[in-house]
């Protein structure tokens, strides 16, 4: 998102002013140290991280292969959810990002990340982003399982 992208020469005066620092849905690979460097900041004494990775199962079942899929409001519902996340926290900088598309085992299909004040801040804040998109952002999990069946998950 082009709208996003800023210099992270002075990352006290930029929290303050753009807490939420990144923001996207993308078909590729994602980075936890593009997600981390995001959220950096001065005033920050703690930074929470979540990395969410395709795991080889589900539901006692093995997966054999795994794609998500992204309805075109996404961006916008994503960025509707970490608007309340820093309405709701003393955050200092924010970051979510989405993997869609095909993935495989091991693939980093989510990477957010919280920075505030204080370590209980940071981890509420955090968890409050991740469940937030998992439950209200419009990404859905298409899963073929390694005995031919297939499932929709969050459709």
């Amino acid at each position: 998102m082009d709208d996003m992208a800023h210099s992270y020469d002075h990352p006290g005066e930029l929290a303050a002013a753009h807490p939420i620092r990144l923001l996207a849905v993308r078909d590729t690979p994602l980075s936890v140290d593009e997600v981390f460097g995001a959220v950096g900041d001065a005033a920050a004494g703690g930074t929470a991280l979540f990395v969410g990775t395709v795991r080889n199962h589900d539901g006692g079942a093995e997966v054999g292969a795994l794609g998500y899929s992204a309805h075109p409001t996404a961006e916008a519902e994503l960025r509707r959810v970490a608007e309340k996340v820093v309405a709701d926290f003393p955050v200092r900088a924010l970051a979510a990002v989405h993997r869609v598309g095909d993935l495989v085992i091991g693939d980093l299909a989510v990477v957010v990340a919280v920075s505030c004040p204080h370590r209980a801040e940071a981890f509420a804040a955090c968890r409050r982003l991740i469940d937030d998109l998992k439950s209200e952002v419009p990404i859905w999990k298409h899963q073929t399982f390694a005995d031919g069946t297939e499932e929709w998950v969050g459709a």
